[in-house]
């Protein structure tokens, strides 16, 4: 009987040994082989940060160094952040674009989307980056519409899937009579395009981009605004896993609070309010007398490592392409450089274009070259052009205020805000260089950036219009194909 027990005992121990030794080998198992890695853990582990994107003026475009855009910025500061590879994929359906994206086909969207009600059913929307302005866009050579009452029997077009498509169902529920039509393959700045050459009678557009286009579309005009305070934000598919969404917003926080972010969206955003006459004028330019003098443009700025754009826009503000350009101050030509600044460059006749433009790229290389090792980037080119206008040794003083006052005198936004204060004796009668009209080198900057955005944008449709066939902006004529399912509510016009 005592042996009888022992037995059982010893094949009971046996027994919840061999169970604790494969509960062991279980938990191990599963440790080790059937870990699900985060959604962070496999783009680590893949070394890519996968985004959808469509191509245009405020989200990604190739620009004269290369792709450059909002949008692309923002997202290629995340994956340098994130440690990988940044590969974008290019969506311009917009429907499909929410779509993909949902079905966890990228790991995130960075389309300028705003953020909708629908949308928001669909995508998970990181920490809004900016915001806007919808705006009812209309051909200013027509009255513009006071009520939506106006609206009636004209024909009037906004992106398929789009906010603005939301935004005016919303609207039909107070004016029943609103009618619109939505394609599925223009985007914004198509849209804009069609209502300044009279295709369309209206279109709603973002702030942003109405900004960006309306100078090579200035018969396009805005007839009020719909709503405002709209917010964009990347958006990334609904999940419960929080790795990606929660360093995207930590990333975005960042920037928020360093104030990286707004100086990104300023350098996007630079102030386009030419008049109709100044848009017209330079648009009508660009094709009369900027081809003339492209190539030498070009080869000047790739000799002195300066965007020919930069160097067009400089040279148009100087004279407006006219070589024999004088003033009654007696700088002359093309670049329109003072008799010291030409023998400094060895240029011996300023009215001669060539000699001009090489001679002013030269003169503005050697500026950006003096100005202080810690300005760097943009802040560095523009505070290089104040330089050119105003003198080195104002914008020093401008640098010195800046720090007396408490801000970075390596950052542009501030200086830009002191130089003003040059003309104001309190300021400058303890400076070295003395008086100094502070306000106009503000306003040559901001100029040139506005000649700048227009030339490199007319560039890029330039390039765009080549290779897909279609015609200049400027033609009188369009192919417009539209590739909705919906039926449109009225007959579009012939085109």
């Amino acid at each position: 009987m005592h042996q009888s027990r022992r037995a059982s005992d010893v094949a009971f121990e046996l027994l919840l040994t061999v169970l604790f030794i494969g509960v062991v080998v279980v938990l191990c198992l599963r440790l080790s082989g059937s870990h699900q890695p985060t959604e962070l853990e496999r783009i680590f582990l893949q070394g890519e940060l996968h985004v959808v994107s469509r191509n245009g003026p405020t989200t990604y475009y190739e620009g004269a160094n290369g792709i450059t855009g909002l949008e692309y910025d923002l997202i290629k500061g995340f994956a340098e952040h994130l440690g990988v590879t940044l590969v974008v994929h290019e969506q311009e359906n917009l429907t499909r674009l929410v779509d993909e994206v949902a079905e966890q086909k990228y790991d995130m969207a960075a389309a300028g989307l705003t953020i909708t009600q629908d949308q928001q059913d669909l995508l998970r929307f990181a920490l809004p980056y900016h915001e806007v302005s919808e705006l009812l866009i209309y051909n200013r050579n027509n009255p513009a519409p006071e009520s939506f009452d106006d609206l009636t029997g004209k024909t009037l077009v906004v992106m398929a899937g789009s906010a603005h498509a939301e935004t005016l169902r919303q609207l039909q529920l107070d004016y029943p009579q609103l009618q619109w039509a939505e394609h599925s393959e223009a985007d914004m700045n198509d849209l804009i395009e069609m209502v300044h050459r009279g295709e369309i009678d209206y279109t709603i557009a973002n702030s942003n981009a109405f900004n960006m286009s309306e100078p090579m579309y200035p018969r396009a005009g805005v007839a009020m605004e719909l709503s405002h305070n709209r917010q964009l934000a990347w958006a990334l598919p609904q999940s419960l896993d929080n790795s990606l969404f929660n360093k995207a917003q930590a990333y975005l926080r960042g920037l928020q609070l360093n104030g990286e972010l707004d100086e990104l969206i300023a350098s996007y955003e630079v102030p386009l309010d030419l008049d109709r006459g100044g848009a017209l004028t330079i648009a009508q330019r660009i094709e009369s007398r900027l081809p003339r003098w492209e190539e030498q443009l070009r080869n000047a700025g790739q000799e002195h490592n300066l965007e020919w754009e930069l160097l067009a826009a400089v040279s148009y503000q100087e004279s407006h392409w006219n070589a024999k350009a004088k003033s009654y101050t007696g700088v002359r030509g093309l670049m329109m450089l003072t008799q010291a600044a030409a023998k400094d460059m060895g240029v011996t006749n300023r009215l001669d274009p060539i000699q001009s433009i090489n001679g002013g790229t030269k003169y503005l290389k050697s500026i950006y070259d003096r100005i202080s090792a810690t300005v760097t980037g943009e802040d560095r080119l523009w505070m290089a052009l104040a330089a050119y206008n105003a003198g080195l040794g104002h914008l020093e003083d401008a640098r010195t205020l800046t720090t007396q006052m408490g801000g970075d005198a390596n950052r542009w936004l501030d200086v830009k805000e002191r130089l003003p204060l040059l003309a104001k004796r309190k300021y400058y009668r303890n400076l070295k260089h003395g008086y100094a009209r502070g306000w106009e080198p503000v306003e040559y900057v901001e100029n040139i950036q506005r000649y700048r955005t227009i030339i490199a944008w007319h560039n890029t449709f330039k390039r765009h219009n080549i290779a897909s066939g279609g015609a200049d902006p400027h033609s009188d004529v369009r192919p417009v194909t539209f590739l909705n399912n919906t039926a449109l509510p009225y007959d579009l016009p012939a085109f």
